[in-house]
């Protein structure tokens, strides 16, 4: 809505990543779906020390039940201890997502924020994230690497087998098939 009414919102993707500060940790982009649209949104995580005796979790624009799935495999399957740390999670722009889609780029925004490592801002990220910490495949996926591409990322980290293809058109794919094969993007040099 603008001043003179209703406008078209040409690429709600642009719209919802143009305030994106790229050089911070605990931000990660999602090529998510939108019925049958694809939409990259950002993903704001911060995990920060607690005063609390029960530490909290808040979230925004995503499921509550999801977070506390993430957080129990990075824990149980990774070894990342966030128990004792305040838990904060954001859809930026005020989407709501509903998608499984959505678990490795908030697992990646969580650790991120956790290891004060940013994830490259040329980066986009989706996969479901099971039980055991498999990482799982998703629908539409050339949908969402397309979007990604045509809005100038250089790479994405899906689910796969890593021995399959590294590319697809100009995006460099980093093919993950469990949560801990993404650790080591967050480590310092």
């Amino acid at each position: 809505m603008g001043e003179l009414g209703l406008q078209e919102v040409e690429n709600p993707s642009a719209l919802f990543l143009s305030q994106r500060n790229q050089e911070i940790s605990g931000s990660a982009v999602f090529a998510g779906m939108e019925g049958t649209r694809p939409v990259l949104v950002e993903i704001q995580a911060l995990v920060a020390p607690s005063p609390l005796g029960t530490p909290r979790r808040a979230v925004i624009g995503w499921d509550s039940a999801r977070l506390a799935m993430v957080l129990a495999v990075l824990e149980a399957r990774c070894g990342i201890q966030i128990g004792p740390n305040d838990v904060y999670l954001n859809v930026a722009g005020g989407l709501r997502i509903t998608e499984p889609a959505a678990d490795l780029a908030v697992a990646a925004a969580l650790a991120s924020s956790l290891s004060g490592v940013p994830v490259p801002s040329d980066m986009v990220i989706f996969g479901e994230v099971g039980l055991s910490g498999e990482v799982r495949n998703v629908g539409q996926t050339d949908s969402r690497l397309k979007e990604a591409s045509k809005l100038g990322f250089k790479n994405a980290m899906i689910p796969g087998h890593p021995k399959t293809k590294d590319r697809k058109g100009d995006l460099r794919l980093t093919q993950v098939q469990h949560l801990k094969d993404i650790l080591p993007l967050f480590t310092e040099d």
